[in-house]
């Protein structure tokens, strides 16, 4: 007769790939809350530093994740350096200050393995200790795109990228994200390649992150930004509307927005 611990076996379809830089305390932290989850998920962390102490003492935690030490800054490139490393069907991507609900990978799983055309799935993203919901859940929630038969929640063409599971092969697929972004609004451009491939984009609420960002300011981020979103249509978008989103942007810079 087997035995029954109660306990949930691990869940083998999908690693968490984290990507950090030189933030080790809020890292390991989030390494803590991984290897709380029941699914025992395997897990690989970029380290965008350069201080060989941090990357030590993340391969020491106990969570046992796959340490990637490019030695100098990837920006989100260092998420397709994990997938390209990654050992299962799916990969759950976490930065150095997010993580997971218990549960939430296995529900993504399901989801991904129930809908095979599906290539990314958008998670809902609860903010801080207050558990606030992000303003991204309710812009994805009401996406104006219609639904599509053969993929769960909402399709969009965006989402948060520390609150995502993506398809491997899909991601190879598509090139992962762009390397001419680095980092900032990266994801839109991500979503566009997938869906001009064939891929599914869907927003799920019942799939949901824990993000805990540091609420000190970051200078420049705004002008980031906006560069990169004018890169994405630029890139991506007839010649039309890119010049219509660059008046856009160029009139709320000039606001000070």
């Amino acid at each position: 007769m087997r035995e029954h611990t109660g306990a949930p076996a691990p869940d083998a379809r999908t690693s968490v790939a984290v990507i950090t830089r030189d933030r080790p305390h809020s890292a390991l932290h989030t390494l803590d809350r991984l290897a709380e989850l029941p699914e025992r998920p395997p897990v690989l962390v970029v380290d965008n530093g350069t201080d060989p102490a941090v990357t030590e003492a993340l391969r020491a935690h106990p969570v046992g994740a796959r340490v990637l030490a490019p030695g100098h800054n990837t920006g989100a490139l260092g998420r397709n350096l994990a997938v390209r490393h990654a050992g299962t069907r799916y990969v759950a991507f976490s930065d150095d200050d997010s993580w997971w609900r218990p549960g939430a990978l296995r529900r993504a799983a399901d989801l991904l393995d129930a809908h095979p055309g599906l290539g990314l799935l958008a998670a809902r993203s609860l903010v801080g200790p207050e558990e606030r919901e992000d303003p991204m859940n309710e812009l994805l929630a009401r996406s104006p795109l219609p639904p599509q038969p053969g993929l769960p929640g909402r399709p969009v063409l965006g989402f948060l990228g520390c609150a995502c599971v993506v398809r491997r092969r899909a991601h190879l697929g598509v090139g992962g994200y762009h390397p001419l972004l680095f980092f900032g609004a990266e994801e839109t451009l991500l979503a566009y390649d997938l869906a001009a491939a064939g891929w599914g984009v869907s927003y799920d609420p019942s799939v949901t992150a824990h993000h805990h960002p540091d609420p000190g300011a970051r200078p420049g981020r705004p002008a980031l930004l906006r560069r990169n979103q004018l890169l994405t249509a630029w890139l991506r978008r007839p010649v039309r509307v890119a010049a219509r989103q660059t008046a856009l942007l160029g009139a709320q810079a000039a606001r000070g927005e």
